[in-house]
């Protein structure tokens, strides 16, 4: 199995690379239009603020590539944001896959949110194997409210898309290779199910 992880200069890829390697499998870290398009599965990973990180996507053609991927992608952390309609941070344009408005978290909490949350209302094979009120961990200041692609929720000031599903696009807010055994349970049945 081909896996590619994008590699436009606004992730923490080696981390997920290494989460990959635990499971069996090794991932190649690209931003070739070509390499990713003959992908078997796409991870599409982002760590920073979404204006300067869609600018990266931009000046490498990788924001017309991505919404016309026809195998399973997933989004993590900002990448699943950038896959969004739009962001609140910078008054970003997104891709577009997920019709929902990223939005930032109230005065009424410390943000970013940092560390372990549950996720419940699990509605995905992506979650095949994980009860409901397992933990996860997220590092964020934005999130996507809860909307039609929703398919698993966590609640911090308010009730929000811990991941979101659109066709073969996948999206977590959390940190799956972050996220100890339910992390990587997620990853493979992303690898394997999905």
């Amino acid at each position: 199995m081909k896996i590619v992880i994008i590699n436009y200069g606004a992730g923490n890829i080696q981390s997920i690379k290494f989460a990959i390697q635990r499971l069996g499998y090794e991932a190649i870290l690209s931003d070739n239009v070509e390499e990713i398009m003959s992908a078997d599965k796409v991870i599409f990973p982002g760590v920073g603020e979404a204006s300067s990180a869609m600018n990266k996507l931009k000046d490498s053609k990788l924001d017309a590539i991505i919404p016309e991927l026809k195998q399973p992608v997933l989004g993590i952390c900002l990448g699943m944001q950038l896959m969004c309609h739009s962001s609140e941070e910078g008054n970003t344009q997104g891709l577009g896959i997920f019709d929902v408005h990223v939005k930032k978290f109230t005065k009424n909490v410390k943000v970013p949110q940092i560390g372990w949350n549950q996720i419940t209302n699990l509605k995905s094979p992506l979650f095949n194997g994980i009860p409901e009120k397992e933990h996860i961990y997220l590092v964020h200041s934005f999130y996507a409210p809860i909307c039609s692609d929703t398919i698993a929720e966590s609640e911090y000031d308010v009730l929000y898309s811990a991941a979101l599903q659109k066709d073969n696009f996948y999206g977590t807010q959390f940190h799956p290779e972050k996220s100890s055994i339910v992390g990587e349970t997620i990853l493979r049945n992303f690898l394997e199910v999905v």
